[in-house]
């Protein structure tokens, strides 16, 4: 042979061996140490999926979706480095179909060209241990806590694979028929596994939730995603699935959510409890308020509150505690040496956790509300309703059943509302004082009304407002002239308190001085407005004014800037009578007041109101008038008397939703 011959023969043979690395239908290739495509065969090329020509040259990493780059890096770095034969299971991207999970093996070649040294990476055919592909997905889902479970759809099984004991435990059998593991899914989430199945793709779904019933367990909320993978280079499709178990998650998100649920009602219960508190207006308000949530609010058993009246205990309960158990405490006075004395007198509260404690700090003290049972699994807190600066006016004791314990914050909570409690019951206390020297000094003030007139029947009414101390400035007088003849008036000073009372009653005396000497109503009105006005009065008032004849029933009248008449009759029809006057009393000066004569027939009524009555924030000053006159005519329908009638008008003002105080006069010829 000759030389040339020899050497053609010779590069041959090694294009031979390198092509020999490249041959076969499983993708391989050949890299530089540092990771670039010297060459790759066909397989390799379609498995990337780009061209061959787009490849050479190209780090072999990069060719590699994101997620399997480090992995594809580190085979390579591994065999160029150590010369020693490397494995990684790689998913080479999907293109048409699944991604395909292939096992790639690394290691160093010579290449007969030149001697160079070459890393050689190629699939090894693992179709006769598939297992062997997903060893390393066991590994990782066992480490990440996870279960690892692979469905073939042409048999119907679930294989499990392995993963974190715990939910192992839960598939007991390694091979499953799918109906079998539908079956023990609940009812409701069997439909979103089927389809979680018959729609998985090559990407990784999203989690679902599954309620799972294993042997022996009670449910378990599980999640699952999946995802449909090639094992091997033409290899079978298989899907796989993650499992997650997040039961005690779940356990501790409910807890969580309850626990917030009842901290939120808790805390409205507290806001509802001390707006109710501060809005309470009698004893018996707050007694309702402090009985039927101290128990609610505070995880009681039973709730009892106690009041001081004159130096001695006056005791209710709620249904927690029945009264006759109580009914040793009823009338204590406050020296006694006994817890709930005690707690009032020194305004500290007092927990008592056991029967012990009890008679340790109070041996000579009264019975106590269920006394044998106090210890483990009943106790008491009595808390004193107080306020800054002032002697307590009572307190609350509350018991606890079923080994329950209020926490430091709960006491300190209910020691808030307690004195809150307080400055309601001293605020309703002052107030009532106030009220019943604000009726008191009404009463001396309106007058009484004239007894047994020929021809007529007359009628009163008064109610006091519902704001400041309960007195205002409303007020009728009805007295008999010298010739026999009757004169009324109904008037209302500006505003209700003390100020307002007093103006009234001057203007009321002032009124009947001069009607003593000028009969006419325009008269009087006209001298009692020249009076205020140089007096300087700080209130003005407003009134109307009647001259009445019973015998014919002759009318005459006039008006200071009051509310119109009404006129009601038999026939149950009204009217309403706006009387000829001028402006309201004491403002302008120099004002002549005009009059109006008419006659009242019999069987018929004049009815005099103040605008408390009539007027409000959602009734006009037209449909109040309108609202009273029908009641009255309905009344004399009806054959009702004055009095009757008036008691019928008055219910009309709650109606009217007005603060202010109201007056009724109602006049009825026989």
């Amino acid at each position: 042979m000759t030389e040339q011959a020899f050497l053609v023969f010779s590069r041959e043979s090694q294009m031979d061996a390198s092509d020999e690395l490249l041959r076969g239908a499983d993708p391989a290739a050949l890299l530089t140490l540092g990771g670039a495509i010297r060459s790759l065969n066909a397989a390799m090329a379609t498995a990337l999926g780009k061209p061959a020509e787009q490849c050479l040259g190209r780090d072999f990493s990069d060719l590699w979706p994101a997620s399997q780059r480090m992995s594809a890096e580190s085979l390579v770095t591994h065999a160029a480095k150590t010369k020693a034969v490397a494995m990684r299971v790689l998913d080479f991207p999907a293109r048409d179909g699944a991604p395909v999970s292939s096992l790639i093996e690394a290691r160093q070649v010579k290449d007969p060209a030149s001697d160079e040294q070459l890393v050689w990476v190629h699939a090894l055919d693992a179709r006769n241990d598939l297992t062997s592909l997903v060893i390393p997905f066991r590994m990782a889902t066992t480490a990440a806590h996870l279960g690892l479970w692979m469905y073939s759809p042409n048999d119907h099984h679930l294989e499990w694979l392995g993963g974190a004991p715990a939910l192992a435990a839960l598939f007991p059998d390694l091979t499953v028929l799918l109906s079998t593991v539908i079956s023990a899914v609940h009812p409701d989430d069997q439909e979103a596994l089927r389809q979680l199945l018959r729609s998985a793709s090559t990407q990784q779904s999203p989690w679902v939730r599954l309620r799972y019933l294993p042997q022996h367990e009670g449910w378990h909320q599980l999640a699952a995603k999946t995802r449909r993978i090639q094992l091997g280079y033409g290899g079978p499709e298989r899907i796989f699935g993650l499992i997650r178990d997040d039961t005690k998650q779940e356990k501790r998100k409910e807890e969580a959510q309850a626990a917030l649920t009842a901290e939120r009602q808790r805390a409205k219960d507290i806001a509802d409890f001390s707006s109710a508190l501060i809005t309470a207006a009698t004893e018996q308000e707050l007694q309702q308020v402090a009985l039927t949530r101290l128990a609610a609010t505070f995880g009681a058993s039973g709730a009892l509150l106690a009041l001081v009246d004159e130096g001695r205990l006056r005791v209710s309960t709620d249904a927690g505690i029945a009264m006759w158990e109580v009914d040793v405490m009823l009338g204590l006075p406050l020296d006694h040496p006994s817890a709930l004395p005690e707690a009032i007198r020194t305004g500290k509260p007092q927990f008592i956790p056991n029967r012990q404690d009890y008679l340790r700090r109070w041996p000579h003290g009264a019975e106590f509300p269920r006394l044998h049972l106090l210890g483990s699994d009943y106790a008491t807190s009595i808390t004193p309703l107080s306020e800054a600066g002032n002697q307590p006016l009572g307190a609350w004791l509350v018991t606890y059943g079923g080994g329950y314990r209020p926490s430091l914050d709960e006491m300190t909570v209910m020691g808030t509302l307690a004195d809150l409690a307080g400055q309601a019951l001293r605020r309703i206390r002052l107030q009532q004082a106030r009220v019943e020297l604000a009726t008191a000094l009404q009463k001396t003030m309106l007058p009484t009304l004239p007894a047994h007139l020929a021809g007529l029947e007359v009628a009163a009414r008064y109610r006091p407002s519902r704001d400041g101390l309960d007195i205002g400035g409303d007020w009728y007088d009805a007295f008999v002239m010298p010739d026999g003849t009757v004169t009324m008036e109904i008037g209302d000073a500006q505003g209700h308190d003390v100020d307002a009372a007093a103006a009234m009653g001057q203007v009321r005396a002032s009124i009947r001085a001069i009607a003593a000497h000028e009969p006419d109503p325009a008269t009087v009105l006209t001298r009692t407005n020249e009076l205020l006005v140089t007096m300087g009065a700080a209130r003005f008032c407003s009134c109307t004014m009647l001259h009445i004849d019973p015998g014919d029933g002759r009318v005459t009248g006039a008006s200071a800037g009051h509310v119109p008449l009404l006129c009601a009759h038999k026939d149950g029809s009204h009217s309403i009578h706006e009387l000829p006057g001028g402006p309201v009393l004491g403002v302008v000066p120099d004002t002549e007041y005009r009059e109006e004569t008419f006659t009242l027939d019999k069987d018929t009524a004049l009815v005099m109101v103040t605008d408390g009555l009539v007027e409000g924030p959602s009734l006009t000053l037209e449909a109040g008038l309108e609202r009273a006159g029908t009641l009255a005519g309905a009344a004399l329908h009806d054959g009702l008397n004055a009095e009757q009638t008036a008691d019928r008008i008055l219910d009309a003002a709650v109606a009217v939703d007005h603060l202010d105080d109201v007056a009724v006069l109602v006049i009825r010829r026989t």
